[in-house]
């Protein structure tokens, strides 16, 4: 008789549950139009600079979906927002649509940015800066670290935070062309057999005396493809020189500094003319208003 009173309250509880309806309530009222908060400045200028003229948006506030679950990171301030999307807009938006007009940045530029405020630590040591993936998502990191010319606290060190931005941004926009239209097979002789997986155990140095623009355009030659790009057009022609002519001794490899400077003049001059032939776009002139751009934001 005991058991079966439990059973009966039991019971009586479970039909008294399912006929709370009033709890469940509607579907029709789920918002299904994702994260929303009330639109203020930053939104506004993303829309006006950025959705409007170009349809790319931004994703500034946190949402860990976007991003990889095993990396601590932290988002980005939110006065450091439009600061940077304005530099952005400024030194590698608005120089490409000079030179290769706005119907080639609205079809090859990425449509969605996702910003972070600190920098995105691999377990060789080596940190990621930005990533680019399938030609349409650019992550961005370090963002916390920005400061140009006339920002509270500026130093002139922060320009190599400015730098390593765009140095990031033009290395990922160099492959979203590059997967478009592929470089020539020519390209990747130039030094061939001097790629290896252990470019981080190289300086830069280093790899300019091998005959790489940088360290990390040693890992393979897609990445010694963009980094020329990204190195180019950051440092601007008289900063590429300077790198040229600081090459003095032999490389670990043994090549000879005669060597190792033919073999970046190959690659500039292939850049210089994938640019020109690909995409009708005079090289030169998109790297004189690049340099010209990042100067005006740090000097």
């Amino acid at each position: 008789m005991k058991h079966l009173t439990i059973l009966i309250l039991l019971l009586c509880g479970t039909l008294a549950a399912c006929n709370r309806e009033d709890a469940l309530g509607n579907v029709d009222d789920i918002d299904l139009d994702g994260d929303t908060w009330v639109h203020g400045p930053i939104d506004f200028w993303i829309r006006d600079s950025l959705t409007t003229p170009l349809n790319v948006s931004v994703k500034y506030k946190w949402d860990q979906g976007e991003l990889d679950f095993n990396r601590t990171l932290v988002p980005p301030k939110e006065e450091k927002i439009i600061p940077v999307l304005s530099a952005i807009k400024k030194v590698w938006l608005d120089n490409y649509i000079a030179e290769a007009g706005e119907l080639f940045m609205k079809r090859y530029c990425p449509k969605f940015f996702v910003l972070v405020g600190s920098a995105s630590y691999n377990t060789d040591g080596t940190i990621t800066l930005g990533t680019a993936e399938g030609g349409r998502r650019i992550l961005l990191y370090v963002l916390n670290d920005f400061r140009i010319k006339g920002m509270p606290g500026y130093v002139p060190s922060d320009s190599n935070n400015v730098k390593m931005m765009f140095h990031t941004i033009e290395h990922e926009f160099g492959h979203i062309l590059h997967q478009t239209v592929m470089y020539p097979e020519d390209y990747k002789r130039i030094s061939v057999g001097d790629y290896t997986s252990n470019w981080n155990n190289v300086t830069d140095d280093a790899a300019r005396r091998d005959g790489f623009i940088t360290a990390y355009a040693m890992s393979r030659a897609d990445e010694d493809f963009v980094e020329m790009i990204s190195m180019m057009l950051v440092e601007g022609r008289g900063g590429f020189e300077n790198i040229i002519n600081g090459i003095t001794q032999p490389g670990p490899n043994g090549t000879t500094p005669e060597e190792a400077k033919a073999k970046l003049r190959q690659k500039e001059a292939m850049v210089v003319a994938y640019f020109n032939d690909t995409w009708g776009i005079n090289f030169y002139s998109l790297q004189a208003r690049t340099r010209a751009s990042i100067n005006a934001l740090i000097k």
